[in-house]
């Protein structure tokens, strides 16, 4: 199994301000059958020094970022007919991560760490920029939302994550898991379900299913070792990044990981946080690069 080739040594890093790696984002065409996972037109939309990662599509048309700019982090909004990206947010004093689309509308929301270390998650106003605190008192380090008015978040408890459900309309938090990874998803499909990552008693990382209905968490699957990020293909497939190649796992199928695409020849050394478009056609990878094919 894939689990039993990547004993590599890792530290999960979930404080988003310390020293990031010097990563680019990729964006690529896929096309996925029961028997087939080809992909076309890779191809490397940051092409900027230091930290550019945590990509989430807005749409078909439109991928957010985080982007180094001027020496801090910001948020970018990339926009795939144009090949050309514009600054979604007001320069501030401190950095700006992890963007998402609001539901249904054109606002984004984004974790900001100011200098002070007060770190927690903004909507920003399409139109003004202007933001507005979404969740008070909570350090929010990583999120998804289930609709507008519900948010599943991993947030800073000491030296872990917990995994924290919020009503922000109502101003509710309630934790539900203690020890949790940084990859959250609404599951494709489904009506209810979103998905979290947990750490087990062996430090590797397990797949919920969290019903938000009735609040009640379904193991998965089991990430292989030193994997932090997934996203779902659909409501059965799961798929990861590890090194230079990408891993689909069938929840229906035999239980391993398989290998579907190889990126060798792109001179990619370590693939993290991946996304997928709506319409499951384009997906975007994150990677640390060699530097001879970093074209700076």
């Amino acid at each position: 199994m894939l689990k039993s080739l990547l004993i590599t040594t890792f530290i999960l890093s979930f404080f988003i301000g310390i020293t990031q790696p010097n990563t680019e984002i990729y964006l690529l065409d896929i096309a996925v059958s029961e028997t087939e996972f080809t992909i076309s037109n890779f191809k490397n939309i940051s092409n900027n020094e230091g930290y550019d990662s945590q990509p989430s599509f807005a749409d078909n048309n439109t991928l957010l970022y985080a982007r180094t700019h001027q020496g801090q982090t910001d948020i970018a909004r990339y926009v795939i007919s144009e090949n050309n990206y514009y600054w979604i947010n007001h320069s501030t004093s401190g950095g700006e991560y992890s963007p998402q689309n609001f539901p249904k509308n054109k606002n984004v929301t984004a974790v900001r760490l100011d200098t002070t270390g007060l770190q927690r998650l903004y909507k920003y106003d399409f139109k003004t920029m202007e933001s507005t605190l979404l969740i008070e008192e909570l350090q929010v380090a990583y999120y998804s939302f289930f609709d507008e008015k519900t948010i599943l978040s991993s947030v800073l408890s000491g030296n872990n994550l917990d995994l924290v459900i919020s009503n922000v309309s109502k101003k509710i938090n309630d934790t539900l898991v203690k020890n949790v990874g940084r990859s959250i998803h609404k599951v494709p499909n489904t009506k209810e379900t979103m998905s979290y990552t947990s750490v087990n008693e062996d430090g590797n990382m397990d797949i919920y299913q969290l019903d938000i209905k009735t609040l009640e968490s379904f193991f998965v699957a089991e990430l292989p070792i030193g994997i932090q990020d997934h996203i779902w293909l659909d409501d059965s497939n799961l798929l990861i990044g590890s090194r230079d190649k990408l891993f689909m796992l069938d929840l229906f199928g035999n239980g391993d990981w398989k290998q579907v695409a190889d990126f060798s020849e792109y001179k990619i050394k370590e693939i993290t946080r991946l996304a997928i478009s709506p319409d499951g056609k384009k997906l975007a990878i994150v990677a640390e690069t060699e530097k001879e094919n970093s074209n700076k």
